[in-house]
């Protein structure tokens, strides 16, 4: 299996566990604290996405080699794939937006659950909420964006067999 199929497949498994957790295991257990995990999980299915897309231009050598960081291989993306693809600059700013508030929770000294959100405060008590209804939306543009990343990265997979 090539490294961008194997991505491509752990890009599934992030999002099938980001949608379970949210529809299964957050009405039983209640707790926004959930919520977190949850969007951890749905980053992990957009980084791995784009990773496998990159990787299989990389098999094609239509990419330069590429440093392992997000920043890397977000500019890199953004600069070889979003074109020749046709893929919407909303999926790099939903990545974006998911890694501030992930880093904003791990910075965070204040955090807190209010009715049906998970509350991040950070130093000087800007905050910000995650509820149900925004996970659901990031679950759902995830969903799209692993399905543009197979589609491009199944077009020449008898290949590779």
């Amino acid at each position: 299996m090539e490294k961008f199929q194997a991505l491509r497949d752990a890009a599934k498994k992030r999002l099938q566990i980001a949608d379970h957790m949210l529809t299964m295991t957050y009405p039983f257990v209640q707790d926004p604290k959930l919520l977190v995990a949850v969007l951890e999980n749905v980053f992990l299915s957009l980084t791995n996405a784009m990773n496998s897309v990159l990787h299989y231009e990389r098999t094609f050598k239509r990419v330069p080699l590429f440093q392992e960081t997000f920043a890397s291989r977000m500019s890199l993306f953004k600069e070889k794939c979003i074109e020749r693809y046709d893929i919407d600059e909303e999926y790099l700013r939903l990545m974006e937006e998911i890694r501030s508030i992930i880093i904003e929770h791990k910075k965070s000294p204040v955090e807190f659950s209010r009715k049906d959100k998970f509350v991040i405060c950070s130093r000087d008590y800007q905050m910000k909420a995650i509820s149900l209804d925004i996970i659901k939306s990031y679950i759902f543009k995830t969903k799209n964006f692993v399905n543009i990343a197979e589609e491009i990265t199944s077009k020449n997979e008898s290949i590779f067999r």
